[in-house]
Formats: C-alpha cells, sequence, structure tokens
C-alpha cells in the first residue's frame, strides 16, 4: 500500500528507540547528541524520571474525565503557573497553536467590549504563530500561508525590532487592538530584537490601550535563562502563551493573561475537550517543579554563555559564518548561505540539530545539558561547519 502518512513532513532517515538524558538511540543502537529538543521540548531531556513518575502514577489513577468538572491537578497547576509568570488567570490547551488561537481570540473580544468592531492584531514579519488558520495568518512567514487563502482577516504586519514601525501603523490603523509578538523569533532565525524593543512595545501599548500578548512558547520554560524571556528586564505582557517545554514531550499548553484580558474569556466563548486533563496538569506541575528544584533556567543561562564563546572562539572571523548569537539554550548560527545539508551531515555523526530561515544553525539542547556533552557539541558541529563552507556552493540544498 506504501507510506500510510500524509506527507506533511520530510522526515530524517532515522527511527528513535529510546533516549536518556541529552542522548537518543536509534532502532540499530547508534547513539545521538539531542541539540534540538525536540524543537525546544524537552527541556528536562529524555526520560527523565519525575515526568516518569508523574506520567505512570497519574495514568493508573486518572486520565480523563473533561472540563465539565473541576479539575483539582489543573487548579494547582493554574496557581504554580500564574505566580510564576505574574498573570490573573490561565485557559489550558493542548498545543501552542491552541494557546495562540486563545490569545487572539481575547484581543478580539476584548476589542468589541471596547465597542471595537473591527479590530485588528499588529504582528511581526519573519514571526511564527502556527499553523491553524488563525495563526499562521498571524505567522510573517508565506511560505506556510500558500494554498491556504483566503487568510484569517485582522492582521496588521510590521517589521520585527521596528518600535517607530509600530508607531507607523498605529497612526494608519485605529482598530488596533494588540500585539503578539515572540520576545525572541525562533523559527525566524533566532532573530534577538534590541534590549529596549519590548519596553518600547510596552510604552506603546499603554498609550494606545493595546494588549502585549508575548508568544513565549519556544523562548519560555527557562530556556532564555528565566522562567519567561520577557523576565529578563521589567516587562508584564497582558497575555502570555506557553507550550512546547511545558510538558517536556506530554502535549499541553497555556494561555495565560491578566487585568482585563484575564475577564474576556466566559462560559461558552472558548472551550477544550483534551485541554488541562488531569494527567497533563500532573505531568506540567512536575516538570515547573524539577526546573525550580535543579535551578535549569539559570543552567540554560550559564550553559548558553558557555556554549556561545566555544562558538566564537571556534567559528568567529571564518569567512561564511555571519553571526554567533543567542540566549540561553537557544542559539543560531548563522551562515551567508542555505545551510540544510548540514542536518544530514550532523545525523552521520551522531548529532540532531535544526536548520531555520535557511542559514541559521538553530540549537534548542536541552536545559541538563553538562559541560562534557556542551564540549562534544562545541567540537563536532564547529568541525561540521567549516568542512561545509569549505564545499562548492552549489553542493547545499535547502532542508531541516
Amino acid at each position: 500500500m506504501g507510506e500510510p502518512l500524509m506527507a506533511t513532513y520530510n522526515r530524517l532517515p532515522v527511527t528513535f528507540a529510546r533516549g536518556e538524558g541529552v542522548w537518543l538511540w536509534d532502532v540499530a543502537g547508534k547513539r545521538y547528541l539531542d541539540a534540538l529538543s525536540g524543537i525546544a521540548v524537552c527541556g528536562l531531556g529524555h526520560a527523565h524520571p519525575a515526568v516518569r513518575q508523574a506520567l505512570c502514577e497519574q495514568a493508573g489513577a486518572l486520565i480523563h474525565t473533561s472540563n465539565l468538572y473541576r479539575i483539582g491537578l489543573q487548579e494547582t497547576l493554574g496557581e504554580t503557573l500564574t505566580a510564576l509568570a505574574g498573570m490573573d488567570k490561565v485557559f489550558f490547551c493542548n498545543s501552542g497553536a491552541e494557546a495562540n488561537e486563545a490569545a487572539i481570540k481575547i484581543a478580539r473580544l476584548h476589542a468589541r467590549n471596547r465597542g471595537i468592531r473591527q479590530p485588528a492584531v499588529l504582528v511581526m514579519e519573519a514571526s511564527f504563530h502556527g499553523r491553524t488558520l488563525a495563526t499562521l495568518s498571524a505567522t510573517g512567514n508565506r511560505k506556510i500561508q500558500a494554498g491556504f487563502e483566503p487568510l484569517v482577516q485582522g492582521f496588521v504586519r510590521v517589521p520585527y525590532d521596528d518600535p517607530e514601525a509600530v508607531e507607523t501603523a498605529a497612526a494608519n490603523c485605529p482598530d488596533i487592538v494588540a500585539i503578539l509578538v515572540e520576545p525572541i523569533q525562533g523559527e525566524g532565525g533566532i532573530s534577538i530584537p534590541a534590549g529596549d524593543y519590548l519596553d518600547r512595545l510596552r510604552a506603546l501599548c499603554d498609550r494606545h490601550g493595546w494588549l502585549l500578548m508575548l508568544d513565549e512558547i519556544q523562548t519560555g520554560m527557562g530556556r532564555t535563562g528565566r522562567f519567561l524571556s520577557c523576565q529578563a528586564g521589567d516587562v508584564r505582557p497582558d497575555v502570555v502563551t506557553l507550550a512546547k517545554g511545558l510538558g517536556n514531550g506530554f502535549p499541553v499548553g497555556a494561555c495565560l493573561a491578566r487585568d482585563a484580558a484575564a475577564q474576556a474569556l466566559g462560559p461558552g466563548t472558548h472551550a477544550t475537550t483534551f485541554g488541562g486533563s488531569p494527567l497533563a496538569c500532573r505531568v506540567a506541575q512536575a516538570v515547573i517543579e524539577t526546573l525550580q528544584r535543579d535551578r535549569l533556567a539559570d543552567r540554560a543561562a550559564q550553559m548558553g554563555d558557555y556554549l556561545l564563546a566555544g562558538f566564537e572562539r571556534t567559528l568567529g572571523g571564518i569567512e561564511g559564518v555571519l553571526e554567533v548569537r543567542g540566549r540561553g539554550l537557544m542559539i543560531g548560527i548563522e551562515l551567508d548561505r542555505p545551510c540544510g545539508d548540514l542536518v544530514r551531515q550532523a545525523l552521520a555523526v551522531g548529532l540532531l540539530i535544526n536548520v531555520t530561515a535557511e542559514r541559521v544553525v538553530r540549537l534548542l539542547p536541552p536545559l541538563i545539558l553538562e559541560r562534557r556533552e556542551a564540549d562534544l557539541l562545541l567540537q563536532e558541529l564547529s568541525l561540521l561547519i567549516r568542512r561545509f563552507l569549505q564545499s562548492p556552493m552549489d553542493a547545499t540544498t535547502p532542508g531541516g
């Protein structure tokens, strides 16, 4: 019959059988250093004892009841998350795209409560917010939108890291009600804005009465050195979305809000069948407790600095390397050419990486990464990149 799966991925020729910590083993027994963490998901690494225990114990007690009833574990997780994020309320769902859908719906309901009939959300070029119709419409990547027109209306797009463009948009579009933005663009190539970018967006939102909605799906859960990336400064969003690392591989997402935004959703305005199940919430609570107990956000900051310094030392100044950048364990190495071939070359030597925005090697290793593993990553990837840059330009192919 052929392949039964829809062709939504160009999958790499490897099947993994088990994992432990930062390591994965394929079905043939070959070991790989996972420097991608399932795309920023497995922050605690693979088969973490706390996650395993939470899954097994809760699966043996109660998996699902639905949100027609109170769920004690959901309320406990809600108290934990709102306290850590400085928010008032939370809606639990199953993914980052769902969390961003909830944020967009909050923005629209908030606008209508203020009498705005055709609200617009301001979003950024090169952003990524998901693949549902609304979130891919918000995403600043024409490639993932192609073929799905007509797109959802109600989004105004400006360049990333350009507060002046936001000012211009405010003058030209009186119906803007919110900004949806990533503190660091992950899919967009590990793009890190100016240090005062979020502060300036916060000031603009305060001036115009907009909501500041931060997509922390990739940057949150300790990855950039704080529980939320925005907590590196004094910026407090009105809405923040989380997923990926929240469940360490178990599907769970969260949309958190405060003040008026926290009151926008009411009975009948939004719902989820599976979101916030006892099983999901037990796992997420275990993940958060482990992050805090082991001070993994601090560790991510320290190991991120170590890797950045190491890559600057091994790759800085080499022709073809444009920039090494990152925050915490969210690192990008930008080359002067498409470098998708590096993904397969790395796989061949037992290293899992990713290429995004065609020319940026993206590293998202588990937050439990140790020095000896970081040294191996530095050594192997630096050698691969040097060899790649010495190869003929026409040998590259898109991918990743």
